[in-house]
């Protein structure tokens, strides 16, 4: 008998991922996972207790992909990052983004919280941006995650005008955000 093969807890990850990148989380299963890496479903159990565990660490990977895409814009305003980030996140993953923005689901609700902390965090950085506090950035931040969520839908589903070229959805993102920070200083102004 051949032995077993032996595969790292990254390259399940990596295999159920690229199911999830096809098909949606939804669709990983065991099975699909130990199909895809030619192998029995005795090494995934190995490194996994069940499906969810291993779901749990493809977010996890999407994540850090996200957050890997806000480091590699490094225009120097970091707010701006974000939103381009989120943008390439939709156009590139766009069955994952779908997934995860269109559906009702608990992979990210406690992300959510924990990302919104650490993009006040990083949007502490923008010169753009001085002179709020937390509670303020924090309102931004929602504000354009509602605008950006919408426009990124409509990216990852391909439903923006044919001449709408990835430059102008970038100068969208840059005014709309313009104008949310201006309407913020406005109404800190004006109390």
């Amino acid at each position: 008998m051949p032995p077993k093969k032996k595969f790292s807890k990254e390259q399940i990850v990596d295999a159920a991922f690229e199911i999830a990148r096809v098909e949606g989380l939804s669709k990983i299963t065991i099975r699909k996972v130990a199909d895809k890496l030619g192998s029995s479903i005795a090494p995934i159990y190995v490194n996994f207790n069940d499906v969810e565990e291993l779901i749990n660490d493809v977010v996890k990977k999407m994540i850090t992909i996200n957050q890997q895409m806000i480091l590699e814009q490094n225009s120097g305003d970091t707010f701006r990052d974000i939103g381009i980030a989120s943008l390439r996140f939709a156009s590139e993953y766009s069955v994952l983004f779908n997934e995860l923005m269109m559906k009702q689901n608990e992979y990210l609700k406690d992300y959510n919280q924990e990302i919104g902390n650490d993009l006040v965090s990083m949007m502490k950085e923008s010169v753009t941006l001085e002179g709020f506090t937390d509670e303020e950035l924090m309102n931004i931040l929602l504000k354009m995650r509602i605008f950006q969520g919408g426009l990124s839908i409509m990216v990852a589903n391909g439903l923006l005008p044919k001449d709408f070229t990835n430059d102008k959805v970038v100068e969208l993102l840059d005014s709309t955000a313009e104008d949310v920070i201006v309407a913020a200083r406005l109404r800190k102004n004006s109390k």
